[in-house]
């Protein structure tokens, strides 16, 4: 007889495992939105960011942090994990901007640490402390939530994909 092992929701070796996928995710996302910062606003930078990290994200998410590597289900976790994507993307730029928004209330100025970089000691690279913190916010936020999510949604057989594909009568699995 097969006994079903009940999952819970704070499975603390998912927990594990998805804290360190999704930091690595996070850690693609600040680089990238730090790159991009040099060329675009502050909200498009955290954008392009978090786009960026999605597909990192998404793959190493199914391989490693929910045991779904062999669920030939790609296709439908794909769709959840886009589902869930929007609303963690809403989650972290609405509370990065919130948060700079509270930040600059408090105080208007931006505070800028200049790091040394390159051959030239006379170089150094600004860093926005001030917009980094936000960020880091809206992205700790969205790591709740998607941690939730992906557990209880995406990569767990909800019925939600099946009726979607016969109301929008999409192509077969």
């Amino acid at each position: 007889m097969l006994v079903k092992k009940k999952s819970t929701l704070f499975n603390f070796k998912d927990l594990i495992v998805y804290f360190l996928i999704a930091g690595t995710g996070a850690a693609v996302q600040f680089v990238a939105g730090s790159f991009f910062r040099n060329y675009v606003d502050f909200f498009t930078s955290v954008s392009l960011g978090y786009i960026v990290s999605f597909v990192v994200g998404f793959v190493l998410t199914k391989m490693f942090a929910f045991d779904a590597r062999n669920t030939n289900k790609t296709r439908r976790e794909m769709v959840k994990f886009g589902i869930v994507a929007c609303i963690s993307f809403g989650i972290t730029v609405g509370f990065a901007a919130l948060t700079l928004k509270i930040l600059h209330s408090s105080d208007p100025n931006d505070y800028i640490y200049k790091i040394p970089y390159g051959i030239i000691p006379e170089k150094y690279k600004d860093v926005n402390v001030t917009e980094a913190s936000s960020t880091l916010v809206g992205m700790g936020l969205s790591f709740v939530s998607n941690y939730i999510l992906h557990k209880t949604f995406t990569f767990k057989s909800t019925g939600f994909y099946d009726r979607a594909k016969a109301a929008l009568h999409l192509g077969r699995d």
